[in-house]
């Protein structure tokens, strides 16, 4: 039998950058889907976990940052309160 295909990096795109939160999912779901299947040896298994985990950090860092910005753009503060401002007149 022989070895299996190394891994791609797919925790960065192929211009060294981290990937879309798009791509990650996409790829967390191909990870999910191979290592549910059961077949695969434990190196590789671990390999994909590792994979899967870093990609799942930088989703979530992602969905935090738009979540910051959105709170910005909405005027929320650390309470989640509406920010009320007096229109100048």
């Amino acid at each position: 039998m022989s070895d299996p295909a190394p891994l791609p990096d797919a925790a960065s795109s192929p211009d060294g950058g981290a990937p879309s939160f798009e791509e990650a999912t996409r790829r967390l779901a191909q990870i999910v889907a191979e290592l549910e299947g059961g077949e695969l040896p434990l190196d590789r298994s671990l390999a994909l976990f590792e994979e899967g985990v870093r990609l799942a950090r930088n989703a979530e860092q992602r969905l935090d940052r738009a979540e910051r910005r959105i709170e910005e753009l909405l005027g929320i503060d650390a309470q989640g309160k509406p920010v009320v401002r007096e229109l100048g007149g």
